[in-house]
């Protein structure tokens, strides 16, 4: 099965600007989605980078300039129409995803199945169904629902706190500190960062140079 993964590259992870420089932000992003592929592929599948302009990465890359789903379903309609029966979408921010949580995503039964996100996003999807197309604006996961529903295809849902955790804010650079296996991981302690505790709670601080 292929999978394809969207990397944002201009000025991504934009919500992490009070954390790291625009140029950090770039790198981390890189290494992220690095992890993600090495996922993929340990898992026994081939990933194909989605990107919005010209990177460099260890895996094949389509460009698609254009917003999220529209660039994702654009190559959902291609794969369906090149007669591909299931197609993976595993969004390149999950720092902690695994070989054996994306398992759990690619062999799950279901014409649809869904990975949700905090806070109501979506952050990966197994397309069985050749009608179901993604739409990534606000609560995705309930319209992800609703979308397979209106084609008639049955949904599963992992329950994956791996692949619940993608990394946008500065409180989920916690998570990949504590709970990451991968380069996401080493970059942020290269980088400075370590966790502290306060009142009970898990922070993150740098240290200064």
């Amino acid at each position: 099965m292929d999978v394809l993964v969207p990397l944002a590259i201009d000025e991504p992870k934009t919500r992490l600007a009070g954390t790291l420089t625009s140029a950090e932000r770039a790198a981390f992003a890189r290494t992220a989605c690095a992890d993600v592929l090495d996922s993929i592929r340990e898992s026994g599948h081939d990933p194909t980078v989605l990107a919005t302009g010209a990177v460099e990465v260890d895996a094949p890359v389509r460009v698609d300039d254009r917003p999220l789903t529209e660039a994702v379903n654009a190559a959902l309609e291609a794969a369906f129409d090149s007669d591909a029966e299931r197609v993976g979408i595993v969004m390149a921010d999950l720092a902690l995803a695994t070989p054996a949580a994306l398992g759990r995503l690619f062999d799950a039964d279901g014409d649809v199945v869904l990975a949700p996100g905090r806070g109501g996003g979506t952050n990966a999807v197994v397309a069985g169904h050749p009608q179901f197309r993604t739409d990534y604006h606000g609560a995705s996961i309930r319209d992800h629902r609703e979308a397979a529903r209106a084609v008639g295809a049955d949904v599963t849902e992992i329950d994956s706190f791996r692949l619940a955790t993608d990394v946008d804010e500065p409180a989920d650079l916690v998570e990949v500190l504590l709970h990451g296996e991968g380069r996401a991981r080493e970059w942020l302690v290269e980088a400075g960062f370590e966790v502290t505790t306060a009142d009970g709670r898990a922070t993150v601080t740098r240290a200064q140079e």
